[in-house]
């Protein structure tokens, strides 16, 4: 059983800092694409950025230059590093891991979310 774990969220100032753990239990962790999701007030849920197995990343336009998406395989942990914070970066943040089981079938496992809230 594979298990997804957000820690780090809270109350920052616009212009501070954050960064998020997510810890992943089970094997699958280390051949997985770890993801990070957020979902504001009101608002679908969306990619923020996404880091696979090897080390590539990608990353929605409205974080870019701002957060950075890590990983410790080591310590199956993927980490979102969030500078420069603004308002419209509150949202519930979610952990996702990308499983590919066969080349037809991907199983996905998320997390319970945790809150950031920008505010002054």
């Amino acid at each position: 059983q594979v298990q997804i774990v957000e820690s780090g969220g809270g109350l920052v100032q616009p212009g501070g800092s954050l960064r998020l753990s997510c810890a992943a239990s089970g094997s699958i962790f280390s051949t997985s694409t770890m993801g990070w999701y957020r979902q504001g007030p009101g608002k679908q849920r969306e990619l923020v950025a996404r880091i696979t197995s090897g080390g590539s990343t990608n990353y929605a336009d409205s974080v870019k230059g701002r957060f950075t998406i890590s990983r410790d395989n080591a310590k199956n942990t993927v980490y979102l590093q969030m500078n420069s914070l603004k308002s419209e970066d509150t949202a519930v943040y979610y952990c996702n891991a990308e499983n590919v089981l066969t080349p037809l079938y991907t199983r996905y496992y998320w997390g319970q979310g945790t809150q950031v809230t920008v505010s002054s």
